[in-house]
């Protein structure tokens, strides 16, 4: 081989070389800027989901200070329910204090009534 094809086979081989490097480099570019995007996103993912752990926190708190429990309410409910019952025990014994009041009346005459 001359030096002539010699260069050419050389020159070839650079541009061709050259050109795989550019097309890599492209590649590469792509990959690096796809990292980065696909970082971003699972950053705001990531925070995304720090702030709905921590609001959940506040509710599950919120919750808990607000609202009764099951046996907070069954213990509200028997002491409202015995409190009902007393109320209405005094009402039956009023009653049979106003029947008794109504029989011991004396009766009175009618002469009495027409006065």
């Amino acid at each position: 081989m001359s030096g002539p094809e010699i260069m050419a086979v050389v020159g070839f081989f650079v541009m061709l070389s050259g050109t795989l490097w550019g097309v890599w480099w492209r590649i590469e570019g792509k990959v690096e800027k796809a990292k980065t995007e696909a970082a971003a996103v699972a950053a705001s993912a990531n925070a995304l989901a720090s702030l709905t752990r921590q609001e959940l926190a506040e509710h599950k708190l919120h919750t808990a200070e607000t609202y009764v429990t099951k046996a907070g309410m069954q213990e509200q409910t028997s002491q409202i329910m015995r409190a009902i019952e007393t109320v209405g025990h005094r009402i039956e014994g009023l009653n049979e204090r106003l029947d008794r009041m109504y029989e011991n009346q004396p009766r009175q005459s009618r002469a009495a009534r027409s006065e």
